[in-house]
């Protein structure tokens, strides 16, 4: 099959997957367990993609075994830290302005728009079992920034539950770790690991460089729609300290913070940059 058929069988396999789990949210009242779904949607669209090629190469193979690690881990996390206390409160806010409105809304909303963004996100994982050829160097650097972005993504996930775990620190902000670093090196991360898919994609043929479309979707998502801006909006209402942990911390790149005598100084001094 070729990419444009694959394209469509993806298309179609996310849009069947979607519905049948929009329906289910209606019968549980929980549209939040779209976000189960993210993680396992990409493994399907990769399988799907890999069965569907002729003569997928090693690299292609690799991806798809990359991505199903990243895919379960990830699903894995977000069942243990969200199943049995219902619908996340994004979610719930999220119904009051259209009412009774909310399933048919949450349909196009939620549903449609977070599977058109998966599915446009995976194009390089989509065009990849398709292409033929091979760099090795490209390779290597796919897998490192792969192996990099899961690190900092399972052990920022691992160093948040452990925190949130200790009753003591209940209503205080995470600072350690590589949460010292960055205030958010899960999304980091995540960004690290698409880039990686990128550039295994283009290590098969450098043609596939418009696939850049995906990491760069997700990484405006990571930063401006679903992630930090929208995160960061609703914590500083919950934490008065996470003000300051803004101040002194990268928001997204992992950089040594500043010190928290340099960010109490007078407003007329320098303050370093997070």
């Amino acid at each position: 099959m070729d990419f444009a058929g694959i394209l469509l069988v993806n298309a179609a396999l996310v849009a069947g997957c979607m519905f049948a789990i929009w329906l289910l949210s209606l019968y549980l009242r929980d549209a939040s367990i779209v976000d189960l779904f993210w993680g396992v949607g990409f493994v399907l669209i990769a399988w799907s993609s890999l069965l569907c090629a002729a003569s997928p190469t090693p690299t292609a193979w690799l991806a798809t075994f990359l991505v199903t690690v990243w895919g379960l881990r990830l699903a894995g996390y977000l069942a243990w830290r969200n199943v049995g206390h219902g619908e996340d409160p994004r979610y719930t806010e999220m119904r009051m302005k259209p009412g009774r409105n909310f399933p048919l809304f949450s349909l196009v909303v939620v549903y449609g728009l977070q599977g058109t963004i998966m599915w446009t996100v995976s194009l390089p994982l989509q065009l990849l079992p398709t292409l033929s050829g091979g760099n090795t160097m490209l390779v290597v650097v796919g897998l490192v920034f792969w192996l990099v972005g899961f690190g900092f993504e399972s052990i920022g996930d691992f160093q948040l539950a452990r925190f949130k775990r200790d009753p003591a620190n209940r209503g205080k902000v995470l600072d350690s770790g590589l949460w010292h670093y960055t205030r958010h090196p899960n999304y980091f991360g995540d960004f690290l690991v698409w880039c990686g898919y990128f550039f295994l994609a283009i290590s098969v043929d450098l043609s596939a460089w418009w696939t850049v479309v995906g990491p760069a979707l997700m990484t405006f998502c990571l930063l401006w729609f679903s992630g930090v801006a929208h995160l960061e909006k609703r914590v500083k209402t919950r934490r008065p300290e996470y003000a300051d942990y803004i101040r002194r911390t990268s928001g997204f790149f992992p950089w040594p913070p500043a010190s928290k005598s340099s960010v109490e100084m007078p407003a007329s001094s320098h303050h370093p940059s997070p």
